[in-house]
């Protein structure tokens, strides 16, 4: 069974198509749970208007189904928090200039 840290470091591979960061670098991964194999990630976007969230959701199942034992991947898409660039690692703020 694949562990969070696992699932996080999959996730890393879902990149921003314009900022050219990942995801959870970026702050926009708000969760992860696992059970028997299901797995549902909660993220957000920069912006509600962002029109990139189909792409994500294929993203994300893209690179976190085939890790050992995960069965499904669910995605879910909030806004609550709203994001800010607070979220960022240090290194996300450093490479946008923040």
């Amino acid at each position: 069974m694949a562990t969070l840290q696992e699932i996080e470091e999959a996730l890393t591979n879902v990149i921003d198509p314009e900022l050219g960061l990942d995801f959870v670098e970026l702050g926009l991964i708000y969760g992860i749970q696992q059970d028997s194999g299901n797995v549902c990630v909660t993220f957000t976007l920069t912006t509600p208007a962002c029109p990139i969230g189909p792409q994500i959701t294929e993203q994300i199942e893209e690179f976190v189904l085939p890790l050992e034992g995960v069965n499904s991947v669910k995605s879910e898409m909030t806004f609550d928090p709203p994001w800010s660039p607070e979220k960022m690692s240090e290194d996300a703020k450093f490479a946008l200039g923040f």
